[in-house]
């Protein structure tokens, strides 16, 4: 027989149930489209461990065990490479791409004119809606042999800049098209979490004496920290995905060895190369890393006071 604070559980439990159908109601598409597109294509993982093609299903495919993490276990010099590449990308994404929206929300902030404030944001916002095609298309346009300030030195005896095909340049190039394409778009974020600051505590630090910077150091940045810790988790599971579209698009210029990530790896190994398998294993290992850096990283926000993605247990 069920104890009676359990059957009060279950009864208030139902009763939540009740009185929350009509929004559960409401959420079952979005759980539908989650679960179809997002948690039943995660069975394809199975040709990891299997010899795949794709003129036979997956059922039909001989299994080979871990023999496509071969590449991973072994060391195999283009995985290496690749792997070495995503981490150089990874850190001057997370050292140098992401504080930057935080700087430009407060720089946004202490604008006084609204005006002014809302022509800068929307100034910001703009490149994000481009595709990468097009970002990538116009750095070449400014910044290639052929671009506009290469024939402007050629005119006047200046010296010329090979930016575009030089491999030494190109973790600078595409760290500055990361920055410039979605800088501006992550201030949404950072200026939200101001928003909901109370002005009162702006006015107290400064009946105490405290200028713009004492305002900024004790009652802006303790105000967002609970936002930057949860993006920058958020961010450490990401840390092998370092975008495949904006490097695919620019490797014939300066080749494998410098622009190889594991994203065009799996592509150029896996898909192009036929080798289904061995893509499979690589993204499965990709995934598996970033759950473990979120949940580590998590594990650390805990320890130091933050909420991190979901509460402490």
């Amino acid at each position: 027989m069920a104890s009676p604070a359990s059957a009060g559980k279950r009864a208030s439990g139902w009763q939540r149930f009740k009185r929350d159908r009509f929004l559960l109601l409401l959420a079952l598409p979005g759980v539908a489209l989650v679960l179809l597109f997002q948690y039943v294509p995660m069975l394809g993982n199975v040709i990891a461990f299997k010899d795949y093609q794709p003129y036979l299903t997956i059922a039909e495919s001989p299994w080979v065990g871990f023999a496509n993490f071969e590449v991973i276990f072994n060391g195999d010099p283009a995985f290496l490479n690749a792997l070495k590449n995503t981490l150089i990308i990874s850190f001057l994404q997370i050292a140098v791409v992401f504080p930057i929206p935080i700087a430009l929300a407060l720089l946004l902030n202490s604008l006084l004119s609204e005006k002014i404030k809302r022509v800068v944001q929307s100034i910001l916002y703009l490149p994000h809606f481009m595709s990468w095609v097009i970002v990538v298309a116009l750095f070449q346009h400014m910044l290639g042999n052929a671009g506009i300030y290469n024939n402007w030195a050629r005119q006047h005896d200046f010296p010329q800049l090979n930016i575009i095909g030089d491999p030494d340049l190109f973790f600078a190039l595409i760290t500055s098209q990361a920055v410039w394409k979605d800088a501006g778009w992550g201030t949404i974020i950072f200026l939200a979490a101001i928003s909901r600051v109370d002005l009162e505590l702006f006015e107290a630090v400064a009946v105490d004496g405290g200028g713009r910077l004492r305002q900024l150091w004790h009652v802006t940045l303790p105000a967002i920290r609970s936002v930057v810790v949860l993006l920058l988790i958020l961010k450490l599971g990401d840390v092998l995905t370092v975008g495949f579209e904006q490097i695919v698009l620019q490797q014939n210029q300066v080749g494998l060895e410098t622009s190889e990530v594991l994203d065009t790896y799996v592509y150029n190994y896996g898909i192009v190369g036929g080798n289904w398998g061995v893509s499979a294993a690589v993204g499965l290992v990709k995934g598996l890393v970033g759950a473990i850096l979120v949940l580590g990283a998590n594990k650390v926000a805990h320890l130091f006071g933050e909420r991190g993605i979901y509460s402490k247990w």
